[in-house]
């Protein structure tokens, strides 16, 4: 009996070392933890870099809407603002598509309506001795003017420059997913008007942001195995068709 007791007591001793031992790495680990936490952050960071984000984007969602009220508005940080642009939106579309109510007539009621109202209003107020309604005079700046016909031509010729690209047949790529969005968009306009389009475009707008970010983790890995596998159907579709497919022609290269 007694030597049983003496070998327990033996395998008990490396035992109780060896807890000994774990403690004190967990100790010195938190001592050091606090000294390594910069380059802890800075591996978080460098792996939330390579993770897969939908379109490429790099930055958060707030500031790939521009950031700003806007942004506040589409993603939802101000509910009743959030909800009274999405029912504002929902009452104009009802108002047009639903209830045929045409634009040209509307704007004409309302200018009659309002030019009514300040019209009597004027001459009431010499009889009421009251004071005049406050008209606002509204003049146009050339400055202002020539800043939105800059900046819309600047567009308009960007647009062309793509389209010129697009036709003279240098990146397939690209003119096969402008022939998809062209076809997508038919189809979509033979079903619906250009009013129920831009209804539908808005809500989208105002609920898809605020969707993804909210589950932006799971859509971005679905989007990354989506992204995969097209890859490689079209690498496949490259090698037995567009590939055979002759080019159009290069740009000169230019001369020293």
């Amino acid at each position: 009996m007694a030597e049983l007791e003496g070998e327990r007591e033996r395998e008990r001793e490396p035992v109780a070392e060896s807890v000994v031992d774990k403690i004190t790495e967990e100790i010195d680990g938190g001592d050091s933890s606090s000294s390594s936490s910069d380059s802890d952050d800075d591996k978080l960071d460098a792996v939330k870099s390579k993770v897969f984000r939908l379109f490429g984007r790099e930055k958060p969602v707030h500031k790939v809407l521009g950031g700003g009220k806007p942004a506040d508005v589409f993603l939802w940080r101000n509910k009743k603002i959030s909800a009274g642009v999405l029912g504002g939106a929902t009452a104009v579309w009802v108002f047009f598509e639903l209830l045929e109510y045409h634009l040209i007539t509307l704007l004409c009621h309302l200018s009659i309506f309002f030019l009514a109202v300040l019209f009597l209003w004027s001459n009431a107020s010499n009889f009421l001795n009251k004071p005049p309604p406050k008209i606002p005079e509204v003049v146009l700046s050339e400055k202002c003017v020539r800043e939105v016909v800059s900046g819309l031509r600047i567009e308009i010729n960007r647009g062309f420059v793509v389209l010129r690209d697009i036709a003279s047949g240098r990146d397939l790529k690209k003119f096969l997913a402008v022939i998809a969005g062209l076809w997508a968009l038919s189809l979509v306009g033979s079903c619906c008007n250009i009013l129920t389009l831009l209804y539908i475009s808005f809500v989208l707008l105002h609920t898809g942001p605020v969707l993804y970010e909210k589950y932006e983790d799971q859509v971005d890995a679905y989007s990354e195995k989506t992204w995969i596998e097209m890859k490689k159907q079209y690498a496949v579709l490259d090698e037995k068709y567009l590939s055979k497919i002759p080019k159009g022609p290069l740009k000169e290269k230019k001369k020293d």
